[in-house]
């Protein structure tokens, strides 16, 4: 019987060790998997590569790991904004390194991890500082820049419902990065809010099949406005 069902979040990230390099789903705080963050917080490790749209929000998430020293680099396309003080005094002091990505490349790179692609040729960033060093190409008169696909070890994100197989639903824009990262990882940890039974959730709803996911963890909403 497949069941990827974990009794915890922490639980679900035992196996996340240092230096591993782990995307997390959100496009700020929406589909930010929280729990599972405090639950690596909590589990000690550190040396890590982050994959994520931006760097951090406020106090909780994302933004607590880099607070916590525990973040070696950060691959995003939005690292500054208003209340992503932990990673900018990071990024001051020096003890966290920055690959800043176009938000559609570092979404392409995902994508091209994910279907098993060896590079893409994308025009984004071509005459600018991030094409430098890169390879670049003249196709049907556009001028493209080659970048290679993001993998990961680990994906945390976030859906709305799921089943023991791992299918997962999303809610509205918590969906974001959470099923490109799901594909392009080794292994995929969902937090959702609802473990539903088999056969419970629309095939045609489901955005991310199961064969992506190895492991699934309800936090139900009450918990997570207890946490």
């Amino acid at each position: 019987m497949i069941d990827k069902q974990a009794a915890s979040a922490e639980a679900a990230v035992a196996d996340i060790f240092d230096g591993a390099a782990v995307m997390i789903g959100g496009f700020g705080t929406a589909g930010m998997p929280d729990q599972l963050i405090d639950a690596l917080i909590a589990r000690g490790v550190g040396d890590l590569t982050i994959i994520n749209n931006n760097a951090g929000n406020g106090e909780t998430g994302l933004a607590a790991l880099i607070r916590e020293g525990r973040v070696r680099k950060v691959i995003c396309s939005f690292p500054r904004q208003a209340d992503s003080q932990h990673f900018d005094a990071a990024y001051r002091a020096g003890t966290i390194e920055l690959e800043l990505v176009p938000q559609g490349n570092l979404a392409a790179r995902i994508q091209a991890a994910g279907a098993g692609l060896g590079a893409i040729f994308t025009p984004t960033g071509y005459g600018t500082l991030l094409a430098e060093g890169k390879e670049t190409r003249e196709i049907d008169g556009r001028h493209y820049v080659l970048e290679y696909p993001i993998h990961a070890d680990f994906a945390l994100i976030k859906a709305h419902r799921g089943d023991r197989w791992g299918n997962l639903v999303y809610r509205k824009t918590a969906r974001n990065f959470g099923p490109i990262m799901a594909m392009a990882a080794r292994t995929a940890i969902a937090q959702v809010a609802e473990i539903v039974p088999l056969g419970a959730l629309d095939p045609e709803a489901v955005v991310t099949p199961g064969i992506f996911i190895q492991r699934v963890v309800e936090i139900a909403p009450a918990a997570v406005v207890a946490a």
